[in-house]
């Protein structure tokens, strides 16, 4: 007798739809525990030698290294602990920074509080907290630049730099706006720090995905496809070239599907080598380039639709530069399934959280969103 293998498919925690607050709450926290998740092996691009050291998978936030000697392997820029401020529970560089997107938000008063994002507001609160020593984190290569910018009292329409190095950092903004193009807007002023197109429209890709989940209640692929097809263009190829790794890896009948480190395999095959003149060279679709952070996340969202928790500890053991496709994933997986699917133990040992949802409800739309909820 001949029995057909089929794939197994990872079905929705709950038939429930989540709340609108609920999203909009999942939205940001979902980027914060993908990123906490990810900075014990941020900038290891060894997969195998993540699971060995983690006796097969992730179970909890890891310190910096934790696990790995105190150190990861960045490659190009050689081994080393890259967050030496920051603990388990703690964030990258990347959670930090939707965290100080946060506590700007929550800053503005009045009026403020319900207007656009201005660099005028924005850049001197940013540059206070990113030179502080809360901060704690790798500072990347753009903010180093654009500091030394601002210092040197360039307009502010003219910050940045030119890396097209992916940097998600938008994720309260839900809380406060309630259409597309203030998101997007706040998307794109929010990475002041880079000017290339493909890094800013990336930001803008993901964006749109998770207000079109949050608001229009569609699925992620709906979403995805969705906004592929409106940004067009290259966008809509690296959209494509996820969705057609996703749908390699999960059929049986393909060589990808049987592989041990099927995701590491999947995002390095959807890779060029990129020459940063370093010692060695690093494969894209694990660094942090758009061009391989946007179809990585994109196929790991679309493999663990349904379950949010492996979705965000399958990123963070393939490695790389995991933090940047953290936040693209969390932020979509978050806005699907809402906060509540967070487990407690996820919760409760993430550093920022009591902080972070204290200031997080005291955003406008949210606030009273939940307000309404409770009438």
């Amino acid at each position: 007798m001949i029995f057909a293998v089929l794939p197994v498919l990872v079905l929705p925690i709950s038939a429930a739809s989540p709340s609108l607050p609920d999203r909009i709450e999942g939205a940001f926290f979902g980027c914060l525990v993908a990123d906490a998740l990810s900075l014990g092996s941020h900038y290891e691009y060894d997969a195998k030698a993540i699971k060995q050291a983690y006796g097969g998978t992730i179970s909890r936030y890891m310190g910096p290294g934790e696990a790995m000697g105190g150190t990861t392997h960045g490659v190009g820029w050689g081994r080393r602990n890259y967050h030496p401020g920051q603990k388990a529970g703690d964030q990258t560089d990347y959670g930090e920074y939707n965290l100080l997107g946060l506590e700007y938000l929550a800053s503005r008063s009045g009026a403020a509080a319900k207007a656009e994002v201005r660099l005028e507001g924005l850049v001197p609160y940013w540059q206070q907290r990113v030179t502080s020593k809360s901060w704690g984190a790798w500072l990347c290569t753009q903010t180093k630049q654009t500091l030394q910018q601002v210092s040197q009292k360039v307009p502010y329409d003219r910050l940045g730099g030119m890396s097209n190095a992916m940097s998600l950092r938008h994720a309260a903004a839900y809380a406060v706006f309630d259409t597309e193009a203030e998101v997007v807007k706040a998307a794109r002023t929010m990475m002041f720090t880079h000017r290339n197109s493909e890094a800013l429209g990336g930001g803008e890709f993901f964006g749109r995905v998770a207000f079109r989940i949050i608001h229009k209640n569609l699925k992620p692929r709906q979403a995805i496809e969705q906004v592929a097809s409106d940004m067009g263009g290259w966008f809509k190829q690296k959209a494509q070239q996820g969705i057609a790794k996703f749908e390699e890896a999960t059929d049986p009948t393909k060589p990808l599907f049987k592989e041990e480190f099927v995701d590491d395999l999947a995002m390095t095959s959807m890779a060029r080598l990129w020459d940063v003149g370093k010692s060695e060279p690093i494969k894209v679709g694990k660094a942090s380039p758009t061009e391989g952070t946007l179809p990585s996340s994109v196929y790991i969202i679309l493999k663990y639709e349904g379950d949010i928790v492996a979705g965000l500890k399958a990123n963070a053991m393939v490695g790389g530069d995991n933090a940047a496709r953290s936040v693209a994933i969390g932020l979509v997986l978050g806005a699907y399934h809402g906060a509540t699917a967070i487990p407690e133990d996820l919760r409760s040992t993430l550093n920022a959280w009591p902080k972070a949802e204290k200031l997080l409800r005291s955003l406008p739309l949210l606030r009273e969103l939940r307000g309404k909820s409770e009438l």
